[in-house]
């Protein structure tokens, strides 16, 4: 039986099957536009793979940060204010209220699992870098996030992180994991034009190695103007690592089992 699935629905958005929930990552519902954002314009080039009304209800949405529209676009804000609880930071709790619940850096949480599904979902807020050192006046606040529970995989959901030191430091405190959710893309803006706000493609091979996993699924790499990396480029680096049996690059509305 399996005991993990992720259903891509298009640049971070994936609803995740694990422990008897689902839970949805980074909603993005809008179709594709442009969003004004300060000095900048971030363009969606493609719409969900489904739309909210085709996910259905979710147990929580994991929610790595509000204040970038390629991670919550309003149709997806709608969503998140609908869901019985949000995780996200520090930040997103007080510009949202509702059912966002901040999940600082190393806390947990626990989500009860269905009747008979056995033991709580622990949540373990787990640190992100949304581009270089000392980018984060400038980004604002991102957390990624560590699934745990009896008889389950462990999974770490990277949210925007460019860091590996960031991910270093989560093998120290968390230890290896079975299953990665890796941000790529290698997103760049003029908010910080010299530097990537995410992962490289060469970097998300790197951290699945640092990560131990043996299973990888990218997000959040396609589908926006801002990405310099696209998915045959991660399919290059995994390749040069020797890693590319460990990936899993789903089409958007596709779906994976383990």
């Amino acid at each position: 039986m399996s005991t993990f699935g992720i259903t891509y629905l298009g640049g971070p958005t994936a609803v995740i099957e694990y422990g008897g929930l689902r839970l949805l990552v980074d909603p993005t519902f809008d179709p594709p536009r442009e969003f004004p954002v300060g000095n900048r314009v971030l363009t969606k080039t493609v719409g969900p793979a489904l739309s909210a009304a085709e996910v259905g209800p979710v147990d929580a949405v994991l929610l790595s940060h509000d204040q970038h529209p390629d991670n919550l676009d309003e149709a997806g804000r709608a969503v998140a204010l609908a869901a019985p609880v949000v995780l996200s930071t520090g930040s997103a709790e007080q510009r949202l209220g509702g059912p966002v619940r901040a999940l600082p850096n190393w806390e947990r949480v626990t989500l009860p699992r269905p009747v008979g599904g056995g033991d709580e979902v622990v949540v373990t807020g787990v640190p992100a870098q949304h581009g270089p050192d000392g980018s984060e006046p400038l980004v604002g606040e991102v957390i990624g996030f560590v699934l745990s529970g009896a008889g389950l995989p462990t999974v770490y959901v990277s949210g925007d992180n460019a860091s590996l030191d960031v991910v270093r430091t989560i093998v120290e405190r968390v230890g290896e994991v079975d299953i990665a959710v890796l941000f790529a893309g290698a997103a760049r803006t003029p908010l910080i034009p010299d530097a990537p706000l995410t992962l490289t493609s060469a970097d998300a091979a790197r951290a699945a190695a640092l990560l131990g996993a043996r299973h990888v699924v990218p997000l959040h790499f396609e589908h926006w103007a801002h990405f310099s990396e696209d998915g045959d480029s991660l399919v290059a680096a995994f390749e040069a690592a020797g890693l590319v049996h460990r990936l899993h690059r789903l089409a958007p509305g596709g779906h994976l089992a383990l």
